[in-house]
């Protein structure tokens, strides 16, 4: 299964996940410098979310591509229900 992120969605993606290398650099330097175990847990739980969005937004858009594709018989070749299984497991790992 190929993705295909173009335009805006891949805008959006590559600034959340920029956001998220940002605050996990952040993260580095906070303990680095000895910050407070409350500041330095916030932060490390704000990269996280980002990058839980931007692995959701990921899959929301292989989910798109697969049921555009499967309607207009450009379907991969793969069964339809191993396909399912495959995008559930995907989403279930970043659950």
């Amino acid at each position: 299964m190929e993705l295909d992120l173009a335009g805006a969605e891949l805008k959006a993606v590559l600034n959340r996940l920029r956001r998220a290398q940002g605050q996990i650099s952040g993260v580095i330097r906070m303990i680095e410098e000895g910050r407070d175990c409350e500041e330095v847990v916030t932060q490390l739980a704000a990269a996280s979310r980002a990058l839980d969005r931007a692995g959701f937004a990921i899959i929301a858009t292989g989910l798109q591509q697969c049921l555009v594709d499967m309607e207009n018989g450009r379907g991969t070749g793969e069964d339809p229900e191993k396909m399912r299984a495959r995008l559930e497991k995907l989403f279930l790992s970043l659950a």
